[in-house]
């Protein structure tokens, strides 16, 4: 009987399904962070009477067939990358990305890693790092006696060194964009790298066409929506429920049939 097969597809596809939406809850607060679903497709089906096929002499035909689907499977994760609220904070070196756009990084292994994650600190030299550490690109040093740090929507670093009012330029952040966002490839950490899939990354001026805008002192919050996520959570729940009931209604059916003498 194909019936506990097909269902087992099920439970499995659920059980994707609520891992997915677990890791979403569980990064509620991560900051930059894009919730994701799980996405399926039907299996080959069985056609055991094609439609159109032939039913009498006289030339009428089967309107539809007989087709067994033989389960589900997932397909991929597709990133919902659906802008976050802004949230104020006291850093200054914090920085939200209002739009399009992604912060680039420099790797320990001397590759680019991208992130929405604006969190940045100062390392013992002065550079704007990530709180890993990793150094952003392109790269600012910030001189030891400054007392304030502004920084411009379009990305223009200034600082202000001890008393003097006129702030000295620094450098210039820039944002990489990508043909297909949902295509980079999550590292973990807060990170994306970038694959076949997502195109070559694009470096741009924050602002230009098509491109987001700096925000200093703020934050990018999750995108994830928890009354979603518990509404998807209880569906998966019953969703897994009903497959494991299909497998033992399947179960009992060939007891069933066992004992027929």
């Amino acid at each position: 009987m194909r019936a506990l097969g097909i269902a087992a597809t099920g439970m499995m596809a659920q059980q994707t399904n609520v891992d997915v939406i677990s890791n979403n809850i569980a990064n509620a607060n991560t900051t930059g962070f894009k919730s994701a679903r799980a996405a399926f497709q039907d299996l080959i089906y069985d056609h055991r009477s094609r439609e159109g096929a032939a039913t009498s002499e006289q030339g009428s035909v089967r309107p539809t067939g007989v087709d067994i689907g033989l389960g589900v499977r997932t397909v991929g994760t597709v990133r919902l990358n659906v802008q976050g609220g802004l949230i104020a904070t006291e850093n200054k070196l914090a920085m939200a990305v209002e739009g399009r756009g992604y912060f680039t990084v420099n790797l320990p292994d001397g590759t680019n890693a991208y992130t929405r994650d604006g969190s940045f600190q100062l390392s013992a030299e002065g550079q704007i790092v990530t709180l890993q550490g990793y150094e952003v690109d392109p790269g600012i040093v910030v001189p030891e006696n400054t007392v304030d740090i502004e920084v411009s929507e379009q990305g223009i670093v200034s600082a202000y060194i001890e008393n003097d009012p006129i702030p000295v330029e620094l450098g210039q952040l820039t944002l990489t964009t990508f043909i297909n966002d949902a295509g980079l490839r999550p590292l973990g950490n807060n990170l994306l790298e970038a694959t076949n899939t997502s195109g070559d990354p694009q470096q741009a001026v924050p602002g230009d066409p098509g491109v987001g805008m700096i925000r200093q002192g703020f934050l990018e919050d999750s995108n994830v929506n928890i009354i979603q996520q518990i509404t998807d959570l209880i569906s998966a729940q019953r969703a897994y429920e009903m497959n494991s009931k299909a497998i033992e209604t399947a179960d009992q059916m060939m007891s069933v049939t066992n004992e027929i003498k």
